[in-house]
């Protein structure tokens, strides 16, 4: 498992190098695991800027800008949600693309409509339209996170190009 992620993330450091491009990470459910695997890469500080741990719905207004509004209509795991966190992110950072997840990790907090294993991904680029992805992972908890983690690193891959 975590052989992939260093896989990837050292290509996506590598990448972002020769594109002259700077990374910044909005997480929810992955609770920094994204900023981690970046990091993980010696060398990351030329390519990696910074993350936002944004747990709580306060905490995604106060750091990147996700009005109540947007929570209280779509609820924290949404596209509308992810969408204003990477928008936050990119305005509250040196970064020029990042990526934001949010999502039910489990084992509780599922609902019918929004099962555990949902999350919702953004990726965007500095005056670029954003990205957004919905998936529905299988598995536990860390299952869930680490599938979003990978997911989140592979999307960046195609952003950055």
């Amino acid at each position: 498992m975590r052989d992939e992620l260093i896989q990837v993330a050292t290509a996506l450091n590598q990448r972002l190098m020769s594109k002259g491009e700077v990374m910044a990470s909005a997480e929810s459910c992955t609770g920094g695991w994204i900023a981690k695997a970046m990091t993980d890469v010696p060398g990351s500080s030329g390519c990696f800027d910074r993350a936002f741990i944004t747990y709580s719905n306060q905490a995604k207004q106060e750091m990147l800008g996700v009005t109540a509004e947007t929570l209280d209509r779509s609820g924290a795991v949404s596209e509308m949600v992810v969408q204003q966190m990477v928008q936050g992110a990119l305005e509250q950072s040196n970064a020029s693309v990042a990526v934001a997840v949010s999502g039910i990790a489990g084992p509780g907090g599922g609902t019918e409509e929004k099962p555990v294993g949902t999350v919702w991904l953004a990726w965007g680029k500095q005056g670029e339209q954003v990205i957004t992805a919905k998936e529905l992972f299988q598995g536990d908890r860390e299952q869930v996170r680490y599938q979003t983690t990978l997911a989140a690193l592979q999307g960046m891959m195609k952003i950055v190009g």
